[in-house]
């Protein structure tokens, strides 16, 4: 067996807790399971020995000389993934500002950010889909195009369903790593090799990392705790937010204290809330199990009257229950989570809320569809809450209660009629919470194609020389004895090719909208449309409406998310003379436009 020698223990971790040694690092503490794959993703191992400083070599038997880190992800927390082994060597020497001493021992530092960001990427859930098919494979997975050769069977008829093409959701990966120790082993003879050690350092506690990105002038994450924990809907007294930066929420419920309702139109069907859920009651009232976990929503009139309660739970398929319960919701969840809540889903999708009825009853029972947005509804809003019966056991509360985890989020019904034959445009786009967003953009459309050939010459015909009509002819000139000519290919005469061709054409569908006036905050969350590496409009066509038909099921809409670039090169979020701005969004579709080859 061979050890190392001195004490190794994890030092730098992205999830550090007051009593741990990170404590002093930050000001209270970095507890938060869910982390930025674009922020540093620090992991460091620090070993001490008798008498070894930052600045002091190793020689002695069992003396650490390198550390193998190994990463892995997953998304389902069973099936782990190795995304790389690395091997690093002590830090460089740190010194003390006064005397130039160095620290006790010697310390052994990665960063994983960049690999982590590389597993990410988005996941779309389909238009008029209340949630994803599957929480670990995600919705429409971005990234790398994977092979699609299958067609299952032992017979070329094959199978429709392909059990192999399938890939992890893109939108979110769980993080663990561990650490193995390379050392110096002396043998009888005083010479001197590295080798592996039996020592392990066991798993750092798991995270969930998405594909955000923080600000370092607006995001207090690099400070506190406080941002990125705020979209964590968990068991802590004070409300989670969305994984949306758009202004229209508040931690109250009044509708008062929201400063924007988000403009939704009644026949969209693709407006979503993604939230991460990582403990989703407390575990120190085990008699409090959610039997009801849900998006509740409430419509109102234009004079703020109260018109219908109602609820979304189609996101609750990917949630964990209690082992061995059909009544209870399990409390660890770690999931990314998304539910649709567009008006036109809302209307063909909700349910009226349950009573619960007394005692413990089976999840997921609700039964009676309700239509709540009326030709009268200005607006909705929604939050996210849980239910459980409360049975002291003493009879002095046998009652079910409702307890609010997030932020209120609102919604306001645009009527405008759609200009026929423009259309409005709908963007969606990954945002900078690692979740997505949309907005309809309804002004000033312009459409256009951009063209670039690529001209070769070619020898040119000759000119000189005219075949003569050495057929038959009658008193018209015309061929009688057509066996005379083989082609219609005329000798001299065939002027219709050479000189300048064109080889090869690029042409893109260039597109161009402007957005309605917009104060401060909407004008700095709608620019996000043009940091957004992956952008979408809604279109329908025939190539769309044939997936609708030929599976409704997967695409429930005959609309489809098409691929854009932005490509303004500057946009203007404020004027303070003008006082409201507008934005031109350009944009050109990622699909070229097809054209031949010469």
């Amino acid at each position: 067996m061979a050890s190392i020698v001195g004490l190794a223990s994890w030092g730098i971790v992205p999830l550090g807790f007051d009593t741990s040694n990170l404590a002093s690092m930050s000001y209270s503490y970095r507890g938060n399971y869910l982390k930025s794959a674009n922020d540093q993703l620090r992991y460091q191992i620090q070993w001490f020995y008798s008498g070894i400083n930052e600045a002091t070599e190793v020689g002695v038997q069992g003396g650490v000389v390198g550390v193998i880190f190994k990463v892995e992800t997953s998304v389902d927390d069973i099936n782990w993934f190795n995304i790389a082994n690395i091997k690093k060597s002590r830090d460089i020497t740190n010194k003390r500002y006064d005397n130039q001493t160095s620290p006790t021992g010697h310390r052994f530092t990665i960063d994983v950010s960049q690999l982590v960001a590389d597993q990410l990427s988005y996941s779309l859930c389909p238009i008029n889909k209340g949630t994803w098919q599957s929480n670990y494979y995600g919705g429409m997975n971005g990234g790398l195009l994977t092979q699609d050769n299958v067609i299952g069977g032992n017979l070329a008829i094959g199978t429709p369903i392909s059990e192999y093409n399938v890939t992890e959701n893109g939108a979110y990966r769980k993080l663990r790593v561990s650490a193995t120790f390379e050392m110096i082993d002396i043998d009888a003879d005083g010479n001197k090799s590295i080798i592996t050690a039996d020592n392990v350092m066991s798993y750092t506690p798991t995270i969930t990392v998405i594909n955000s990105v923080n600000q370092f002038e607006r995001d207090s994450v690099y400070y506190y705790k406080d941002f990125l924990f705020n979209q964590v809907i968990s068991n802590q007294d004070n409300p989670k937010r969305f994984l949306t930066r758009c202004p229209n929420w508040h931690y109250n419920t009044d509708a008062n204290k929201v400063e924007y309702n988000k403009l939704v139109r009644i026949d969209e069907q693709a407006e979503f809330l993604q939230f991460y859920a990582r403990e989703i009651y407390d575990a120190n009232f085990p008699n409090d199990k959610y039997n009801y976990i849900e998006i509740f929503g409430e419509t109102f009139t234009a004079d703020g009257t109260h018109e219908n309660y109602f609820v979304l739970v189609d996101f609750t398929i990917n949630l964990n229950l209690v082992a061995g319960s059909t009544t209870a919701f399990a409390q660890s969840q770690n999931k990314l989570l998304i539910q649709n809540v567009s008006p036109d889903f809302i209307n063909n999708n909700a349910y009226a809320p349950q009573d619960g009825g007394s005692g413990s009853v089976p999840i997921s029972v609700y039964t009676t569809p309700i239509s709540p947005i009326t030709t009268n509804t200005d607006k909705y809003s929604l939050y996210f809450r849980g239910h459980y019966f409360q049975d002291d056991g003493a009879g002095a509360c046998n009652c079910w209660t409702s307890v609010r985890h997030s932020a209120v989020n609102w919604f306001q019904i645009d009527r405008e009629s759609e200009k026929i034959p423009y259309g409005f445009v709908r963007f969606h786009w990954l945002n900078s919470m690692g979740g997505t967003d949309s907005y309809t953009a309804k002004r000033d459309i312009v459409e256009g194609i951009n063209i670039s050939r690529d001209v070769i010459e070619r020898k040119s015909s000759d000119r000189t020389w005219y075949q003569d009509n050495a057929g038959a002819v009658n008193q018209n000139k015309v061929d009688v004895n057509n066996d005379d000519y083989i082609s219609n290919t005329m000798r001299g005469g065939n002027i219709y090719k050479g000189g300048r061709e064109v080889l090869g054409l690029n042409a893109e569908r260039v597109q161009s909208v402007y957005t309605e006036p917009l104060n401060i905050s909407v004008a700095k969350w709608l620019e996000e449309i043009t940091l957004s590496p992956n952008v979408w409009i809604e279109m329908e066509t025939d190539a769309t409406k044939r997936g609708n038909t030929v599976n409704p099921y997967q695409r429930p809409s005959t609309k489809e998310y098409i691929p854009v670039i932005i490509t303004n090169s500057d946009i203007e979020t404020v004027n303070q003379e003008s006082g409201l701005v507008k934005f031109n969004l350009e944009y050109t579709l990622s699909h070229k436009v097809q054209t031949q080859r010469n």
